[in-house]
């Protein structure tokens, strides 16, 4: 997913006239804010505005979990352990040269330590998990509740993170419906194109397809054009962006779901559907559940 106040700090630093090594500082700092909008880490309009991303609350909300390793771009012996002091100091620097740059003052933050993150499931809770939707998966009562299944079965054979998801099209799975595409996106904050990857979709992931796939048809069939996205949404909406009249542009069901969209989804189909014994308050605390299984074996 691209964010409007990431590539206004695109512009921004490119235009700095820093040496070599402080642009490759500059880069890990733009990677990491990028990780953390992902995540949900910081507020939704820090996605928006360059102000909003700026701003000192969540620049030190930024650093705390950035301190913790989770927001690397890649794995050290296998997991994502705090980062040194020389990147924490670093990182500070970075984020002072990029206020200014902006028109802001200089904000006095000190290194601190790193903030615990937010537990995620253990295995047991996993397979519970994985119990139940294979129950619920045969009852499914609405297209909420068949979308809300199918995305948590695909993502617990692929650990796809919510923007790899939303990248989904219809055929991204196959003939057979054994397998699904997932379109890695570079979590290194480069230009480098997604990485296609092949994953197995288990009994679970086709069963809860089977059941999703004929409520998507039905609510994309009236749409101009080939309608390609794997995961659409089920009511009128709006674009976000308002007229002259401060009236908003409409959005007809059966248009591809967004980033935004299928976070709120989770978050109220955990409640809605009972299963908020089973799954964290965050997507990206299942996702890293997911993470941590496979590299645990």
């Amino acid at each position: 997913m691209s964010y409007l106040s990431i590539a206004v700090l695109d512009e921004l630093v490119r235009g700095l006239a820093v040496g070599t090594s402080r642009q490759r500082q500059l880069g890990m700092v733009r990677q990491e804010l990028t990780a953390a909008l992902e995540q949900d880490v910081l507020p939704g309009q820090a996605g928006r505005e360059l102000p909003q991303l700026l701003d000192e609350a969540v620049l030190r909300l930024y650093v705390q979990v950035a301190e913790t390793g989770a927001l690397r771009s890649r794995l050290v012996d296998g997991g994502k352990p705090p980062t040194s002091e020389a990147t924490n100091a670093a990182r500070l620097a970075c984020l002072e040269i990029i206020r200014l740059a902006a028109g802001l003052p200089a904000i006095a933050m000190e290194i601190t330590g790193p903030v615990a993150l937010k537990p995620v499931p253990e295995s047991e809770q996993l397979r519970s998990l994985r119990r139940r939707l294979h129950r619920d998966v045969s009852k499914v009562r609405s297209p909420g509740q068949a979308r809300l299944l199918a995305v948590l079965a695909v993502m617990l054979d692929t650990r796809a993170r919510a923007g790899e998801l939303v990248a989904q099209r219809i055929d991204h799975v196959s003939g057979d419906g054994r397998s699904i595409v997932v379109l890695r996106r570079p979590q290194h904050g480069t230009d480098a194109p997604p990485h296609p990857e092949t994953m197995p979709l288990s009994p679970l992931s086709r069963a809860a397809l089977d059941r999703w796939l004929p409520m998507r048809a039905e609510l994309t069939e009236t749409l101009e054009g080939s309608a390609e996205a794997l995961w659409v949404s089920l009511a009128h909406n709006h674009a976000g962006t308002p007229r002259d009249d401060m009236s908003y542009t409409r959005r007809r069901q059966g248009m591809p779901l967004q980033q935004r969209g299928l976070i709120r989804s989770y978050n109220s189909g955990r409640h809605r559907y009972g299963l908020a014994d089973l799954l964290p308050p965050k997507l990206e605390q299942l996702r890293r559940a997911l993470e941590r299984e496979t590299i645990g074996g």
